[in-house]
């Protein structure tokens, strides 16, 4: 094979899947990888928990993360940190309100991403702030009606595979093959939400949700595997204890390991990328795309 042919057989299995989203009329590209830009208006999460609280802080934020190149911005109100506290549905939308509000009227045509796991959540987020898409980290097990509701208000989904919840996840998690276990429980998932009438759906095999170090470096190696459910692959790698753990230092020393484990998933087919750190997500992308 020449030097040519490998080229192009490289740009055909990391750059030229055809996928995109809809949203709200809008077609999203997903061929070449895209970035999704975290926004978490907690107290509490891992890593940035308690610095986007003000309007002031949001804005800020997410106009830095936009300019930087984010195509989505994920707005999460409850932390799904191991062992977080599990709030009230009044308490998500309450935190919520402030940030979809402060978002929508300085930057209307930003596509967003709602995180949650409750239906009546994501239909306020859709309904009042046309949220154009819901992260489910549940894919629809802690909410029955998830899935109805996604149909009803026909966004695109993200189903992420957790095992346990938040607050249980990590007391010793175990599989007889982690990445057979997620590509089963991948099947069932989507099979039933195409039933139910969902259209677009983004699957994301769930980083640090259940799984021990090994088991997040075996999903990794083999995240071409969930290439076979021919939907687009979000991975979020960003400042996990898979890195800081693995490095022994702390999320604020994450970085240049977070780009190393997002170089390989891009390589690996990842076609999202969500991320605390815009500049440099986007920056290996640019450099994947010419290898």
């Amino acid at each position: 094979m020449t030097e040519n042919n490998l080229f192009m057989k490289s740009k055909d299995t990391f750059f030229s899947k055809k996928y995109s989203l809809n949203c709200r009329g809008k077609l999203i590209n997903l061929s070449t990888p895209q970035i999704m830009g975290i926004l978490n208006v907690t107290p509490d999460s891992f890593y940035d928990g308690g610095k986007f609280r003000t309007k002031k802080e949001i804005l800020k934020k997410t106009g830095q993360m936009i300019e930087e190149g984010a195509l989505i911005i994920d707005v999460g109100a409850y932390s799904s940190r191991p062992g977080a506290e599990n709030i009230s549905p009044e308490e998500e939308i309450k935190r919520l309100r402030i940030a979809l509000e402060t978002i929508r009227t300085d930057f209307p045509d930003v596509i967003i991403s709602v995180d949650t796991f409750r239906s009546q959540v994501a239909l306020m987020a859709v309904k009042e702030y046309e949220a154009d898409i819901v992260n489910d980290i549940s894919a629809g097990v802690a909410d029955e009606a998830m899935f109805d509701i996604i149909a009803e208000l026909n966004v695109p989904y993200i189903m992420m595979h957790i095992k346990g919840t938040p607050q249980n996840m990590q007391d010793n998690p175990t599989y007889d093959n982690v990445v057979e276990e997620i590509v089963k429980y991948f099947s069932e998932k989507v099979q039933k939400a195409k039933l139910s009438g969902i259209c677009d759906i983004i699957i994301d095999p769930g980083f640090g949700f259940g799984k021990t170090l090994e088991h997040n470096y075996q999903i990794l190696n083999q995240l071409d595997a969930f290439k076979l459910f021919e939907l687009p692959v979000l991975v979020g790698l960003s400042r996990k204890s898979m890195i800081y753990k693995a490095l022994d230092t702390t999320p604020e020393e994450a970085l240049i390991g977070t780009t190393v484990l997002n170089t390989i998933a891009i390589m690996n087919g990842a076609n999202i990328l969500r991320v605390h750190d815009v500049k440099e997500a986007m920056e290996t992308i640019k450099l994947c795309s010419l290898c």
